[in-house]
């Protein structure tokens, strides 16, 4: 493990050290960061750790404590290297405000897809080049509808709290379509649905939950449907932009 002396260098945000290059010239950030990321890809987060990337780097685990100070930071790389997939290339990105937008609501989309771990940790880590550049495309996405500051703020975050809801309940959905309810639950909602307590959902359903499981599955998981909710989305954000 790192001395105190070390540990107390390494307080500073990683961006704000220079990165070591000299004395271990065969690894990089860039590089620690793709290994992190596929590895979570691969086996979930909680396979990540500062000895399994070292081992994947084959590298020794004080190798990777030169680039990286602690998991934390470790984290900040992960996030930082998916937001840097985010980015919608300049010659692919629309002129009109719409289809920027959208064109950058999908490309976010395709990154959860791809790395589920990240859904659970959006809290952590802390802001990096790639965020930053992907906050100034969203912005520039959006600069020429004319709307105030606050009100273009509020659309970029509202579109962003659209993605990230829309992927942790399709995360979610595809997770449940996968398992088999436990009995207990289907004795639950069986009786709840039998005592007339709730007739809308009665009638939703029907008397099979297992046909009523499959029904809901159909209609979160269909093809689609991210778009048609962003287009409904990008219909109310047009018309308030205009007043």
């Amino acid at each position: 493990m790192p001395s105190d002396l070390e540990a107390k260098s390494d307080e500073r945000l990683i961006w704000l050290r220079e990165e070591p290059g000299s004395r271990s010239p065969g690894h990089s950030r860039v590089e620690i960061a793709r290994v992190a990321v596929e590895l979570a890809d691969r086996e979930g987060f909680e396979a990540v750790s500062m000895r399994r990337v070292a081992q994947e780097l084959g590298a020794g685990t004080m190798t990777l404590y030169h680039y990286v100070a602690n998991k934390d930071e470790l984290v900040t790389l992960m996030a930082d290297a998916a937001m840097g997939e985010v980015l919608v290339a300049e010659e692919e990105l629309a002129s009109g405000w719409r289809p920027a937008i959208a064109a950058i609501a999908k490309s976010t989309l395709s990154s959860l897809r791809r790395h589920r771990w990240l859904l659970n940790r959006l809290g952590d880590g802390r802001p990096g080049p790639n965020k930053l550049r992907h906050f100034e495309q969203s912005l520039r996405a959006v600069e020429g509808t004319g709307a105030s500051a606050a009100a273009k703020l509020e659309a970029i975050v509202l579109v962003d709290e659209y993605i990230f809801g829309f992927a942790i309940r399709e995360a979610q959905e595809r997770d449940e379509r996968a398992d088999r309810w436990d009995p207990e639950v289907r004795e639950f909602l069986q009786r709840e649905m039998d005592s007339g307590a709730f007739p809308q959902a009665s009638a939703l359903f029907g008397d099979d939950l297992d046909a009523a499981r499959e029904f809901v599955a159909d209609v979160l998981l269909a093809d689609g449907r991210f778009e048609r909710g962003l287009d409904r989305l990008l219909d109310g954000l047009e018309a308030s932009l205009r007043t």
